[in-house]
């Protein structure tokens, strides 16, 4: 059974922040959840190893890769940045010992109280300590990776933030996007269509016009998460980080193109995204698990200045079949989304949010302690829609209060007891997906309808005769408990 969980002792919203990656490694090693790996090379060792290591043992670590071979010592690269929930919970400025379950509840609390907190911007910061301009930009200076084994380059932007702004409003978006080095001075840039920074790119190009872009390849993770959240529109996701932060996100106005560019980032670019200049970008092994997107021309960033630190630091977060590195802070932030929206529609007793870790956003559970007919469908459709799970959704599992939500073996024995496939599924069609969904069909494809479905799967006990329904097998709740207070040193540990 999952209960409310209040929020943990420690939880505050004192100052707490770390000012730029640098601090975030200090901190993580700290936890005893960092591990230095040195000699490994760019092209597959790195990649290979960050993927082992987050899916295949059984105490994973962040991993910061140093002296790689043609690159000189301390030009690092970091990954698994959030592959344990301590590290997630300590990014987003709660206590390392929480739970996942606890953590979703932890964050619920904290964000009601979170204020956007606007940025200070200043003169100048250890970004600048290195600056080429023109034909002495060298994208290729720094010891980007190649991930994955079918790549078609070598992607500088994976944990980054692209910062972008809309030529009508003026609002500011970070976003995160992937980033392919094309040549010395050229990133490819692709932006999935409904994203904001694709709605920014659309304007421009209707006018005409090329797009101002900045863009950062390392600094403080909680930046990068905010530029994969998917935030409102409305938003500025670098006054989301400071609320979080407890203190504001300090940037320089970039030279060229105006944009804000953190001050404390390792590297960062400026430059334009032009209307008619194309380049061949892709294929790129995606969060899905699979090369969802093939070669295609996509536009490109034509970078004009290239600034980085000494001894700089690519924040590294390839995409992988799931759960991938980032799984436990943004999966977190979007159950917490998930969850505040089912309760802002009036969904009473929700119990559990959780997505299965294999599955990615692709199977949502939700557990409730039914209180009228129509309550476990009004969970599911209004979950199903909410801006934690539209994108790239697939199955949204509505189980009783009895099933714990995050044990796959619970609630795959709930679908088979409790739900009937004559009536128990509803079909929702054309819901918001991805090119990167490798179940879209070629002609779908092909005509750019980038949709999906949604199965909609009632596993409670059928309200109307509930009462009837055969009791479970099992130490009760309670029981359990006693058992655990008597026998729990070494027997049930």
């Amino acid at each position: 059974m999952i209960a409310n969980v209040a929020q943990p002792a420690g939880a505050t919203d004192e100052p707490w922040a770390h000012a730029d990656l640098r601090e975030w490694i200090e901190r993580a090693d700290a936890l005893g959840h960092l591990r230095r790996v040195q000699g490994a090379d760019w092209d597959l060792e790195i990649g290979g190893l960050t993927e082992l290591v987050c899916h295949r043992v059984k105490q994973p670590r962040c991993l910061l890769f140093d002296a790689i071979p043609g690159y000189p010592p301390g030009w690092r690269v970091l990954t698994n940045i959030f592959v344990t929930p301590a590290l997630a919970a300590m990014t987003l400025g709660l206590p390392p010992t929480l739970t996942p379950a606890e953590l979703v509840q932890a964050w619920r609390a904290r964000s009601r109280r979170l204020q956007l907190t606007p940025v200070r911007e200043v003169a100048g910061g250890p970004l600048f300590e290195n600056v080429y301009r023109g034909g002495d930009v060298d994208l290729t200076r720094f010891p980007t990776p190649r991930w994955h084994e079918q790549d078609g380059g070598r992607y500088l932007g994976t944990g980054d933030m692209v910062v972008t702004r809309d030529p009508d409003s003026g609002q500011i978006n970070v976003g995160t996007y992937r980033m392919m080095v094309q040549d010395r001075a050229q990133l490819g840039l692709y932006i999935s269509p409904g994203h904001h920074g694709r709605l920014h790119r659309d304007k421009y190009f209707a006018r005409g016009e090329p797009m101002p872009v900045a863009a950062a390849f390392g600094m403080d993770p909680l930046l990068y998460t905010a530029g994969g959240l998917g935030l409102p529109i409305t938003t500025n996701e670098y006054e989301w980080v400071g609320a979080v932060r407890g203190e504001a996100v300090e940037v320089v106005r970039g030279p060229v193109t105006g944009l804000p560019i953190p001050a404390h980032a390792e590297i960062a670019v400026e430059g334009f995204v032009h209307p008619d200049r194309f380049q061949a970008e892709g294929p790129f092994g995606e969060f899905t698990g699979y090369y969802a997107s093939a070669v295609r021309e996509e536009p490109y960033l034509q970078v004009e200045a290239l600034y980085h630190r000494h001894d700089p630091i690519i924040l590294g977060s390839p995409p992988m079949r799931p759960p991938a590195d980032y799984y436990y802070v943004r999966i977190t932030l979007l159950e917490a989304l998930i969850w505040d929206a089912l309760e802002a529609a009036g969904v009473p007793d929700v119990r559990g949010v959780v997505h299965l870790p294999a599955a990615g956003y692709g199977m949502l559970v939700i557990a409730i302690r039914q209180r009228y007919a129509g309550h476990a469908r009004q969970a599911a459709m209004v979950a199903s829609q909410s801006s934690g799970a539209a994108y790239l959704g697939r199955y949204v599992v509505v189980v009783d209060d009895d099933i714990d939500p995050s044990s796959v073996d619970d609630v795959l024995w709930a679908l088979w007891t409790r739900s009937d496939p004559a009536e128990s599924v509803d079909l929702v069609r054309d819901c918001w997906s991805t090119p990167l969904d490798p179940r879209i069909p070629p002609e779908k494809r092909a005509r750019r309808e980038f949709t999906n479905s949604r199965l909609i799967i009632d596993a409670t006990r059928p309200f109307h005769w509930r009462d009837q329904f055969p009791p479970a097998v099992g130490a009760s709740a309670v029981l359990q408990a006693q058992l655990r207070q008597k026998w729990g040193d070494g027997l049930l540990d």
